[in-house]
């Protein structure tokens, strides 16, 4: 395949990405207060990541000084649809000669787990990378981190492998769970996001008609054969 008439993509902006439910702003020391309180009691949440948990404001507010100023992986909190805001997420591992990018460093406190916010904020990391012109949108775990490999495939992302003994993350061994999408599955991903997060898809409880799941099982050329 031929990519002579192919452009290398911008490195993502700096700038906030908006969306139904959901606002993606960069991360800066003004959300600290904010993010310490949606934090507060919940260090499960830091379990697969190599930071934290944070015993004090100050410790966490320490972290947030040091990634902010990172332009990979380049760290967004995630504000919610009430004004709060409910934890971070990361595009890294930028590569735009490859026309690759993944999300990752997701650290989502409980009142925005399973919730339409959280899954708007990674549609909005995958619509910025695909419309920018990106080729390639990854997705790597710890293959022991069974939810985030559900949410991947629930994501339409195509599991491709395990590579083991991959990292040492916290004095444990990681084996990595990778998982991606290419801009070719682009379309058909913008139209299921764009079905389940419409509205008409909730009822007056707030529960989804549709799965978000059965909207993207087209898309996918491979199950993860561990779920």
């Amino acid at each position: 395949m031929s990519l002579a008439d192919w452009v290398p993509p911008p490195l993502p902006p700096h700038s906030v990405m908006e969306g139904r439910y959901v606002r993606l702003e960069p991360l800066s020391h003004a959300h600290i207060p904010d993010l310490w309180e949606a934090h507060a009691g919940q260090g499960q949440v830091w379990h697969y990541i190599p930071a934290g948990p944070f015993e004090t404001e100050a410790a966490l507010g320490a972290w947030v000084d040091q990634v902010r100023i990172l332009p990979d992986p380049l760290q967004f909190a995630v504000r919610m649809e009430d004004g709060r805001l409910g934890g971070t997420l990361s595009l890294l591992r930028i590569a735009p000669a490859a026309g690759s990018i993944e999300v990752g460093y997701i650290v989502f406190t409980p009142r925005l787990q399973k919730t339409r916010e959280a899954t708007e904020a990674i549609y909005l990391t995958i619509k910025w990378a695909f419309e920018a012109g990106y080729r390639r949108f990854e997705w790597k775990c710890d293959a022991g981190n069974l939810p985030s490999r559900r949410a991947a495939q629930r994501f339409g992302l195509s599991y491709e492998g395990i590579f083991r003994q991959a990292a040492v993350v916290k004095g444990r061994n990681r084996d990595t769970a990778w998982f991606a999408a290419i801009d070719a599955e682009w379309p058909a991903l913008k139209e299921a996001f764009e079905a389940w997060l419409d509205p008409a898809n909730f009822d007056a409880q707030g529960q989804q008609v549709r799965a978000l799941a059965d909207l993207t099982a087209t898309v996918l050329v491979a199950r993860d054969p561990g779920l």
